[in-house]
């Protein structure tokens, strides 16, 4: 694809990089095969193709940031299902994360939309905040319907019992059980720590069972990519280099095997930090050395290895794996967290359709609540499809989207892993292994 990208234009940071992008794509249309958005509305502005074409005009100055333009790009959830299946390798990801900076910088939302993104902001990347918020939503959830309709998704995502805060992600050494085998760093994340803080404790405790010793360090927060991909990098940017400078003083000081991510979300901006830093004087060297070292949870316990007699600790539970995308497509991982349910002794089973988002992404059913729902519904027929007793998946922001639709049980991935190794049995399948217990079929 020939570009002509306007002088003005030029002056951004990240018009040689979308160029690049642009002059690999060969309008081929295979993207749009695997695009969820594309799938729902059949419209070539609706997938990945047509997207390209809008950032290209725009960066030719053919079309400006008019509400029709930034629609089509708001409604991609990045799900980077064209990215898995483009025979160029056209880097989707950072063409539409550069697109939705220049549209923060250039467009004037409407009121609404643009106090919505806002307070997410503001609220989503820090805890306690976060937990007030959702605290406060419960007295007002009944009244959701009176809501703008921009806030009623909002509300209706709010739990109806907020877990407590745990008592082991808090700044310190977790040791390693025996013979030290890695000392790993680990991103105990922000809307996480509220919305599903027993997640880390299943990674620390069985991380530490496996001869990790586990570090959280005190400065590390949210890694920003809620607020990154909204188009926001200047907030973003804070917390992320409060996060490589954290991790990278642990480097310094007494190594670090790996900086653990087990929100698949968090996983692919944080592997992203050396691109996102590429030029900066001060991080771009300390950046790329974080990136390179930062793996999901499944990596780094996929080359530590289950103990041979874990297989048999737990029923032989039917678990459907959902693929999160930023898992699948984003990080490239689809075999490791399978097989480590396998040799833990569950029976798992593979959801028709992987490629297909489940509408999470992020803040998308936040903000685009109606593609969202169907996406969510779509999800729910096929898991139950393959007649599971669980669902098990490796991003939280997954787990609340398909609970809210499906009535299987939703863990987390290392919940399973936790509980086959000699931890609790996760909460919500205590019944799941009764029945089993006693011979029966769910």
């Amino acid at each position: 694809m020939q570009t002509a990208i306007t002088e003005q234009q030029y002056a951004h940071p990240d018009a040689k990089i979308a160029e690049s992008i642009l002059t690999s794509c060969v309008h081929c249309g295979f993207c749009n095969a695997t695009c969820p958005t594309y799938q729902l509305e059949g419209v070539e502005m609706e997938g990945p193709r047509g997207r390209i074409y809008l950032i290209k005009s725009l960066l030719e100055g053919k079309i400006s940031h008019e509400d029709s333009v930034v629609s089509h790009l708001d409604s991609c959830l990045s799900c980077l299902a064209c990215e898995s299946t483009c025979p160029s390798g056209v880097r989707y990801s950072h063409l539409i994360d550069s697109a939705r900076s220049q549209i923060a910088e250039q467009y004037q939302r409407p009121v609404a939309d643009g106090m919505q993104r806002r307070m997410l902001a503001w609220l989503l990347p820090y805890p306690a905040r976060f937990r007030l918020a959702m605290l406060a939503g419960r007295l007002a959830k009944p009244f959701a319907f009176l809501a703008p309709s921009g806030q009623q998704a909002m509300l209706r995502m709010i739990p109806d019992r907020l877990p407590p805060p745990s008592l082991l992600d808090r700044p310190g050494v977790h040791p390693a059980e025996g013979t030290r085998r890695a000392r790993v760093a680990l991103l105990t994340g922000c809307a996480q720590k509220v919305m599903g803080p027993h997640i880390n404790d299943a990674t620390i405790r069985l991380l530490t069972r496996l001869g990790c010793d586990v570090v959280l360090p005190q400065d590390q927060g949210c890694c920003g990519s809620l607020v990154y991909h909204m188009g926001d990098h200047d907030s973003s940017f804070p917390h992320m280099k409060r996060n490589i400078d954290a991790w990278h003083a642990e480097i310094e000081g007494e190594g670090l095997d790996a900086v653990v991510i087990n929100t698949s979300g968090c996983g692919v901006v944080v592997k992203d930090y050396g691109h996102i830093f590429r030029d900066d004087p001060v991080y771009a060297a300390k950046a790329a050395r974080v990136s390179a070292i930062t793996k999901d949870l499944t990596e780094v316990v996929h080359g530590l290895e289950l103990p041979t007699h874990v297989s048999g600790q737990v029923p032989a539970l039917r678990v459907a794996y959902h693929d999160a995308c930023s898992l699948q497509h984003g990080q490239q991982i689809r075999l490791q967290p399978r097989d480590l349910l396998g040799k833990a002794g569950f029976r798992v089973l593979d959801i028709p359709d992987p490629h297909l988002c489940c509408g999470s992404a992020g803040t998308y059913n936040l903000l685009q609540p109606d593609t969202a729902g169907q996406l969510g519904a779509l999800k729910a027929e096929a898991v139950a499809s393959v007649s599971p007793q669980v669902v098990a998946m490796g991003n939280i922001g997954c787990m609340e989207q398909i609970a809210a639709y499906s009535q299987v049980p939703v863990v987390h991935t290392v919940q399973l892993l936790d509980w086959a190794t000699g931890g609790p049995v996760p909460a919500g399948l205590g019944d799941l292994t009764a029945v089993q217990e006693d011979g029966g079929h769910h």
